[in-house]
């Protein structure tokens, strides 16, 4: 049995096929799945499909790249929503783009901070993006550490191996997505190879992403079997061995996820 830690049910992409998309993920052995925020007026919305299904849950957040234009989100209503909606689980995905800079780099840093400590103050993971952001993503990490504890992931991880590193160090997890099985991802898979198996959790980041055999299509959680099986081979374990630790991964960093509905969705 596979989590997917981080896909997208609510785009479009996915609105006349919803019902599909879980069935093929159930049939592929992803019996559990979170569909991530990424605008906070949206949440709602993510909050009734993890209601329809078994195994779905949700997050609250508002993505580095929407920064600019949520600038009254606070803390307080960051907690608000996720007390509210439904079967919310983790708050994100936040964090630092320096890529794209679709939002100015204070903004983005700002909410950085208010999810982590919305997240600290409900004792609920932190979902992190980051991308060409390695060096800021940890100092603000260990910054906001030194005041309270937290937990979280890196999610998409496919940077350098200092982020990976240190985050792990700070408690953290990290979340691999298709990315890994990509040709020219040599560094990528060295670096996941050395990594602690008891710290790594699988993802799609669908409908973005789609791992090898399937690049070029749109992505979606059925998929995660092929990046599973592919990590699983650069750590020398069985498919189903990596199924069980990641699985365990997931249940121990996400605490308000109710295991049992795994069974209910196989």
């Amino acid at each position: 049995m596979l989590v997917d830690s981080h896909c997208h049910l609510d785009v479009p992409d996915f609105a006349a096929d919803l019902d599909g998309v879980v069935a093929r993920a159930r049939a592929a052995g992803v019996g559990g799945m979170v569909t991530i925020s990424t605008h906070l007026d949206r949440a709602p919305s993510l909050g009734a499909i993890a209601e329809r299904f078994a195994g779905v849950w949700c997050s609250v957040g508002v993505h580095p790249h929407e920064a600019e234009g949520h600038a009254h989100v606070t803390v307080a209503s960051l907690q608000e929503a996720a007390q509210r909606i439904p079967r919310v689980i983790a708050l994100g995905e936040t964090g630092l783009d320096f890529y794209y800079e679709h939002s100015p780099r204070e903004a983005q840093e700002r909410l950085f901070r208010a999810h982590i400590a919305a997240a600290r103050g409900l004792d609920l993971p932190v979902i992190v993006h980051t991308r060409d952001a390695d060096a800021e993503t940890v100092a603000i990490l260990a910054d906001e550490m030194e005041k309270g504890a937290f937990s979280g992931l890196i999610h998409c991880f496919s940077t350098g191996r200092e982020l990976a590193e240190r985050a792990i160090a700070l408690g953290f997890y990290v979340s691999v997505a298709g990315i890994v099985t990509f040709r020219k991802a040599e560094e990528l898979r060295a670096i996941v190879a050395d990594l602690p198996l008891e710290r790594l959790l699988v993802e799609t980041d669908s409908p973005y992403l789609a791992p090898m055999p399937n690049r070029g299509k749109r992505n979606e959680p059925s998929f995660l079997a092929h990046t599973a099986a592919h990590i699983a081979a650069l750590k020398g374990v069985s498919t189903e061995e990596f199924g069980r630790a990641t699985t365990d991964n997931f249940f121990r960093l996400f605490r308000r996820a109710d295991r049992a509905e795994l069974t209910l969705a196989a």
